[in-house]
């Protein structure tokens, strides 16, 4: 049975995590794919081809990705390169406060370029990736022309 983790599953957004997959068959070629939706439905996602090691186990923080949305040991390519399906939108978060981005992370045998809705991933899991804090209050601020907002930690 194939496992995917992410440790800590809950966490801020500019706080790493490790990723990690087991279960796999030694020197076995996957597709390591994340994606969220937006607070517009928007879908952004990446994808990351590597081989397991010897235990059949990938770590993106120790074994490089063989292609895809980037290439190279980046222990959160998976967040980092998140793009939209579609062309010219940006991934911002406006309810910062209020809910996390839910990241859905899935492994797949071999190589995926495209996502077939018949294909069933080997293994998922999901990632909260918070914006503030707990106990953080957010305070609007409207002064003149002045718009902004103060973050108070608890």
């Amino acid at each position: 049975m194939v496992e995917v983790t992410v440790t800590p599953q809950s966490s801020l957004a500019d706080q790493p995590v490790q990723i990690r997959v087991r279960g796999l068959s030694p020197s076995q070629l996957v597709t390591l794919r994340a994606w969220l939706k937006d607070e517009q439905g928007e879908c952004f996602q990446s994808r990351a081809f590597f081989r397991a090691d010897g235990a059949g186990e990938v770590d993106p923080g120790l074994h490089a990705a063989r292609g895809g949305s980037y290439s190279g040991v980046w222990p959160m390519g998976l967040f980092w390169f998140l793009q939209p399906d579609t062309f010219f939108r940006r991934l911002v978060k406006r309810d910062v406060a209020g809910s996390p981005f839910r990241v859905r992370l899935e492994v797949f045998d071999g190589l995926c370029l495209g996502m077939d809705p018949q294909e069933q991933p080997l293994g998922s899991c999901e990632a909260e990736r918070w914006y503030v804090g707990p106990g953080v209050q957010r305070v609007p601020i409207r002064e003149g022309r002045v718009r902004g907002a103060l973050f108070l930690p608890p």
